[in-house]
């Protein structure tokens, strides 16, 4: 699944200042309600609500080489949890990969991922039970 990409830095300003945080050992996660969600909603042909995702790798993190593996990981989490279950829509989310992103697993980014998901309310709940 594709997904919109924040590409101005405001916005990532925005959403490391005013957004919810929650972090693990891999990636930090901030969320931000969305002023502009309405305005996309109605551009798309289905008439959806979405979320607009940014991946940030500072240099802190290593070379080129190493802040593109911990993006292209943090990604393929992101995609797994999202075909797994649904996230709340409307907002700017915003990912910062940490030191250790480089060196774990997928499986752990993606249980950090679920835990700061988990943490900042963003799954629907499962009103089946």
């Amino acid at each position: 699944m594709k997904f919109t990409a924040i590409r101005e830095n405001h916005l990532f300003g925005k959403a490391y200042r005013g957004g919810k945080k929650a972090g693990g050992k891999s990636c930090s996660v901030y969320v931000l309600k969305d002023r502009q969600a309405r305005r996309y909603m109605l551009a798309r042909p289905d008439k959806r609500y979405i979320n607009r995702i940014g991946i940030s790798a500072s240099k802190k993190i290593g070379g080129a080489v190493a802040r593109n593996r911990a993006k292209r990981v943090i990604r393929e989490s992101l995609r797994q949890i999202m075909a797994e279950t649904r996230l709340k829509t409307g907002y700017l989310v915003v990912i910062a990969a940490r030191e250790y992103a480089t060196e774990c697993r997928m499986q752990d980014v993606k249980r950090d991922l679920q835990r700061a998901f988990t943490k900042l309310d963003m799954f629907f709940e499962d009103r089946t039970s």
